[in-house]
């Protein structure tokens, strides 16, 4: 489960983790309430599942009531990467000295957390680890002992934060530890962690991710849950039992099994396609699942091209094949589709495209189908 700043942000305040002062918003009216009581400069955040929202003009900083108004409607007029802006979160703007970066996450080869900092925050962990790997420090913590003070003396080194800082650095990291913990997280980053001109240490943007089979301990993230919109594509695919991971390609991938999905990708990438998604409609899956799989695709206004792997075992090709004409009936196209379907029940799976109105291409082979479905994305 993916958190949104505000969200994330309100467990950090209740962690002591120093925020910006702040509050989330749905009009134009809460805004211009929230900028009367906050005063002075305002960051207006667009609330979306993305990375890089500053860049997307996701984050605009205004000075004025009216300002404000104006910055929340346009964006939640908007979409940032193709998700539509419904939420809006205005904090007060602070005056910047250094911006930092620190985040805790899972080692799965380790099978420990990983605390990582680095001088050079505000911008993606990915790419400064492949433009400036040397400012990227990491320290690996025990479960059973948390992080010891050698490795905090390690960290404030090589951040090089002046000296009245240095304890209110721990302090910040020994609580975001314990978040990160309590909350059974994947994911917890403050990006950056600012230091002020006033010289306070504040977690200037933050995102979250918790793991899903956690979260029944977990009352609150269960409401933050129940809170977000069903028809989101994360919500439907939860529902319909859909491993769905969005990706920034313009391929939308529907196959079934999650290493012939990873195949699918990496052949797909062979013949210079990208893909939008990762998608497994699991083993069984009956024609309903495929619609809803189908849908999510098709609501992804970067897709332009749809590429169907589908290795029939569990999974029949005829129930495919119909999962798939119903979808394409009710939500017609013109992205174009390619369908590779072979094993159980093959040859009517293909009957009942082929008799069907919908227009579909199909592809004797995984190789031939990606290559089809990436030039028909070249082409879009």
């Amino acid at each position: 489960m993916k958190l949104h700043e505000y969200q994330t942000k309100g467990i950090l305040s209740e962690a002591d983790i120093p925020v910006p002062l702040g509050d989330v918003t749905e009009t134009s009216e809460g805004a211009q309430r929230i900028a009367q009581e906050l005063g002075g400069q305002i960051a207006v955040k667009a609330q979306v599942l993305v990375g890089g929202r500053g860049k997307s003009g996701g984050i605009l900083v205004v000075d004025d009531l009216i300002e404000a108004g104006r910055a929340v409607e346009r964006l939640l007029s908007s979409a940032i990467k193709g998700i539509p802006v419904k939420q809006v979160l205005l904090e007060q703007a602070l005056s910047i000295k250094r911006e930092l970066y620190l985040g805790i996450t899972l080692d799965r080869e380790r099978g420990l957390p990983v605390v990582i900092v680095s001088t050079e925050g505000g911008v993606d962990i990915e790419e400064t680890s492949q433009a400036l790997p040397e400012t990227i420090v990491k320290v690996y913590v025990h479960p059973c002992v948390g992080i010891r003070s050698y490795q905090f003396r390690n960290l404030l080194k090589s951040l090089s934060l002046p000296s009245n800082n240095h304890q209110e650095f721990i302090q910040i990291l020994e609580k975001l530890y314990q978040v990160f913990w309590e909350f059974d997280g994947a994911l917890l980053e403050v990006n950056p962690l600012a230091l002020t001109n006033s010289g306070r240490l504040v977690a200037l943007d933050a995102k979250m991710i918790v793991d899903d089979n956690g979260l029944f301990r977990h009352p609150v993230l269960l409401s933050m849950q129940r809170e977000e919109l069903d028809e989101t594509a994360e919500h439907q695919a939860r529902q319909a039992g859909i491993s769905h991971v969005p990706l920034e390609g313009s391929i939308g991938c529907l196959v079934n099994g999650a290493g012939l999905a990873m195949a699918t990708m990496d052949v797909l990438e062979l013949f210079g396609g990208a893909p939008a998604n990762f998608l497994d409609v699991g083993g069984g899956a009956k024609p309903e699942r495929i619609a809803v799989a189908m849908s999510l695709i098709l609501g992804n206004p970067r897709v332009r091209s749809i590429l169907v792997n589908i290795f029939g075992g569990i999974t029949r090709c005829d129930d495919v094949a119909r999962g798939l004409v119903t979808a394409l009936e009710m939500a017609p196209t013109r992205v174009p589709v390619t369908v590779r379907l072979a094993g159980t029940n093959e040859t009517e799976g293909h009957r009942i495209i082929e008799e069907s109105d919908v227009t579909v291409h199909l592809a004797p082979t995984l190789h031939a189908a990606a290559q089809m479905a990436a030039a028909a994305a070249d082409n879009g």
